[in-house]
């Protein structure tokens, strides 16, 4: 099964653990983790459903290119990344 991982920057407000998920996108994934932690969904998608700016997702080491409809594909073996995005100056 594919696994997910969200930074301890994100842990910090909701606790998210290493899981493994059954699922072929990344919208299938991020929906399965939002069934068990229902009060992430805000923190990581918008109100349309689309990634938040803040956040970087990676599926195998590649940024997602599907931010809106959350379509990229993950394997059985894959490993789904979410970490929230710097910015400096």
């Amino acid at each position: 099964m594919a696994r997910i991982f969200f930074a301890a920057s994100i842990q910090r407000h909701i606790a998210t653990p290493e899981r493994e998920i059954d699922a072929h996108t990344l919208g299938e994934a991020l929906e399965a983790v939002f069934a068990a932690q229902p009060r992430l969904r805000g923190y990581i998608v918008d109100d349309q459903g689309s990634l938040r700016r803040h956040l970087s997702v990676f599926v195998d080491g590649r940024p997602v290119r599907d931010r809106q409809r959350l379509s990229d594909a993950i394997g059985e073996e894959s490993r789904v990344y979410v970490i929230q995005a710097l910015s400096g100056g």
